[in-house]
């Protein structure tokens, strides 16, 4: 399709959503200036540059597409191949593990934001903004429980490591101008029944407590809970009532990580209940499989219904959206496209929902009406005003991206060792 036939779809998308009160323009807008936070860690399977041993701890990546990146270089080409397919405005989440270590190995606990200046420096070059996470898995001193272990040694390696990543949080939020958003994410938990449910929750309480003590300017905290982990199915100490309640009880930003619940499960469903008792949220977008977490975002249902109470919600303001998966088995560059247009679409189809006659259908009782009208739009040519998103911003439409995916893979990726 070429530029001519797009503007022309356009222009009569434009003209059948203005017919419902909706400026397409607006919604445009609105898409290009709320940023996704694409997460670093699709380009390397979750390896990291601190062992360059393969993930462990609760999650895993399967399968063995050829082309990972294998070094920080590597992985920043990867990002900014993937910026240059994609319209609208990104920050990049780092986990601790992806740290310039020089070559040295720095343990966990004596990391700092001297590891982390090259980051800072070419996200600023990049006018990227940066998320960061905590890192609990993967490490001699995983085990079953980390921020929940009774083992008071154990336990104050782990806090000490996520003291020290929120100070390199806040360092990166001070050097962007905007603050950093830091997640936590533990895996601790048991593979069968366990007798010390409250007692483990106790000491992460505990350990919370001790941790989000200081007051840091330049960052915010969120904390993200988890259904089960690989090998933890029985019992997840960091689980969603735990860190509700504890999120809800003292103010901090609650993680939604749409990967981290039953399929079955309307997680879509749960936005409008905790932005009643938290001051934010933290969307970790991705998708649930049975048995497992974190595969590649689609435009589907769960996901255009997570966006859709977002908008009606009036939430963006309190939002920040990022992505969260990690597949091995395909294309990676493939995935993060795929993946971040899907967000988009969802966000997108939300911004054209015709909220002021819905929500009158609803307060006058017109039930046929509502639901008629939800059913029309789902027809509605919302994929011209994706497709002309993307040719305002200069990058591939509709399936167009592809053969650049494919390029790119000929010419770099499967080059690699």
């Amino acid at each position: 399709m070429n530029n001519k036939q797009i503007e022309s779809s356009y222009k009569v998308a434009k003209e059948r959503y203005a017919a419902l009160g909706i400026d397409t323009d607006k919604a445009i807008a609105q898409l290009e200036k709320t940023p996704i936070s694409l997460h670093c860690w699709q380009a390397d399977d979750v390896v990291g540059f601190e062992r360059n041993e393969a993930l462990s701890g609760g999650i895993q990546t399967t399968g063995n597409y050829p082309g990972r990146a294998t070094n920080i270089d590597q992985l920043r080409q990867d990002i900014e191949e993937v910026i240059s397919l994609l319209g609208g405005t990104f920050r990049l989440n780092l986990h601790e593990t992806y740290g310039e270590f020089g070559g040295k190995f720095v343990d966990r606990d004596q990391v700092g934001p001297e590891h982390f200046t090259g980051w800072m420096q070419w996200a600023k070059d990049k006018g990227l903004k940066l998320d960061f996470n905590s890192t609990s898995f993967s490490h001699p001193k995983s085990g079953y429980l980390t921020l929940s272990n009774p083992d008071k040694e154990i336990r104050d390696f782990w806090i000490e490591h996520t003291k020290r990543c929120r100070h390199i949080a806040d360092a990166m939020g001070k050097a962007q101008g905007d603050p950093c958003i830091m997640n936590i994410w533990i895996h601790d938990g048991l593979k069968d029944i366990t007798v010390e449910r409250y007692r483990y929750r106790q000491i992460l309480k505990e350990s919370l407590d001790d941790i989000l003590s200081e007051k840091l300017p330049d960052m915010k905290t969120c904390l993200e809970a988890k259904l089960f982990g690989i090998g933890m199915e029985a019992y997840t100490v960091g689980s969603h009532d735990f860190y509700a309640g504890y999120c809800s009880k003292n103010n901090v930003i609650y993680t939604l990580d749409t990967g981290h619940y039953e399929p079955t499960e309307n997680v879509a469903d749960m936005i409008p209940s905790l932005l009643l008792y938290v001051p934010e949220l933290m969307l970790h977008v991705s998708r649930p499989m049975h048995w497992d977490s974190d595969h590649v975002t689609l435009f589907d249902d769960k996901t255009r219904n997570l966006f859709a109470e977002l908008v009606r919600a009036n939430a963006l303001g309190r939002a920040h959206i990022g992505l969260d998966y990690f597949d091995a088995s395909i294309n990676r560059i493939g995935a993060y496209i795929i993946g971040t247009r899907a967000a988009q679409k969802a966000l997108l189809q939300a911004l054209l929902e015709p909220l002021d006659i819905l929500r009158k259908y609803e307060d006058e009782g017109q039930w046929f009406e509502r639901l008629a009208l939800l059913e029309e739009l789902k027809t509605l040519p919302f994929g011209a005003v994706y497709d002309y998103f993307n040719l305002k911003n200069n990058v591939p439409v509709g399936e167009d991206y592809i053969k650049d995916v494919q390029k790119y893979e000929a010419d770099v990726t499967s080059k690699r060792k």
